[in-house]
């Protein structure tokens, strides 16, 4: 790295925000990160433990909901990662009927604060794969591959999912689209990375919901195993990356390109549920994998876009690793014997 820069990172004690804070200050830049309580000493305590977060960490309260607070921890950044995305609608909040009214107001805030800094060259907008379902519009079937033309059809439903899902998929798509638009406005160059399921180890006390979608398999909790098969019902496959991998892409998108914007995938592999079950298989069969197959015409939908590779990113972990990976992090935290 050539210079150290100050960047913002919104939802700073998250999965993918724990771990992007400390790559940053790894790679010797001033973060602002937000959480939604200072008052949170799990939270508050996670990031206060990285290394060289005494002098070049600072920690600020936002929360989405009342998107204005993030305008402190903006100033003076010259990148801005927004990570936080609201996942249960906060009812006392006479704002917004839901969290996909929250998120897009949240991303116009965000961005209106960037403008208005003065300072922040590039917004990077951590999106998901759920965004960008290669499904046809009428439901009917699904495209040859996915690649960043697809957008997810928000007049379906679809198989194992539920309010809670489905209110998640219309937010991420909501905002996705609502940020992507601002992309010019006042010199800012927008960056979105529609990420996989992601799997590997994690810095929280507990183990993550896209973990426990990855190794539900093994563990035979149904709900998780239907957030797996709502993803292939949706997308025709598992996309999966890396905790690691997702955000070196972050960071790539920020230090190694001197000017980029748009939508980029962003997913190591794209497996079936009973590709995943067969590598369980062979390789863990001490843990006694479940019975359920579910295969069916269109399944095994892959990706055919290489933006991200062809800008020079390298991902560093294939499926063994994101699933060996995932299983390591699973008996860690106590969820597998």
């Amino acid at each position: 790295m050539e210079k150290s820069s100050k960047v913002c990172v919104t939802g700073g004690a998250g999965y993918l925000g724990s771990w992007l804070v400390k790559k940053l200050l790894e790679r010797g830049h001033i973060v602002h990160a937000t959480l939604r309580s200072l008052d949170d000493p799990s939270k508050v305590g996670l990031l206060k433990s990285l290394p060289d977060e005494d002098t070049r960490l600072l920690l600020f309260e936002a929360d989405i909901y009342n998107p204005d607070e993030f305008e402190r921890a903006i100033e003076g950044c010259e990148f801005v990662f927004h990570v936080a995305t609201p996942k249960q609608h906060n009812n006392q909040s006479s704002q917004y009927k839901d969290t996909s009214e929250a998120a897009v107001a949240g991303v116009e805030s965000i961005v209106k604060s960037c403008i208005r800094s003065g300072t922040v060259k590039r917004l990077i907008y951590t999106a998901s794969v759920m965004a960008a379902s290669p499904l046809k519009e009428d439901g009917t079937g699904f495209k040859d591959c996915m690649d960043e033309s697809c957008w997810t059809p928000l007049n379906l439903s679809f198989p194992y999912s539920n309010d809670y899902t489905m209110g998640y998929i219309r937010s991420k798509t909501l905002a996705e689209k609502e940020v992507l638009s601002y992309n010019g406005n006042g010199g800012l160059e927008v960056v979105t990375l529609a990420c996989g399921l992601v799997g590997g180890d994690t810095l929280l006390p507990y183990i993550p919901l896209s973990v426990l979608a990855i190794v539900s398999q093994i563990t035979g909790s149904l709900s998780n195993y239907h957030n797996l098969c709502l993803l292939q019902e949706e997308l025709g496959s598992v996309p999966l990356v890396h905790i690691d991998d997702v955000c070196e892409a972050h960071v790539f998108c920020m230090e190694n390109i001197s000017s980029v914007h748009g939508r980029f995938l962003c997913a190591t592999t794209y497996p079936t549920i009973t590709e995943i079950r067969n590598y369980y298989r062979e390789n863990y069969p001490e843990l006694g994998v479940t019975e359920e197959s579910l295969e069916g015409p269109g399944r095994g939908i892959g990706c055919c876009s290489r933006k991200l590779l062809d800008m020079g990113f390298e991902y560093k972990y294939d499926m063994k690793k994101i699933l060996d990976g995932s299983v390591e992090c699973a008996r860690r935290q106590g969820v597998l014997n």
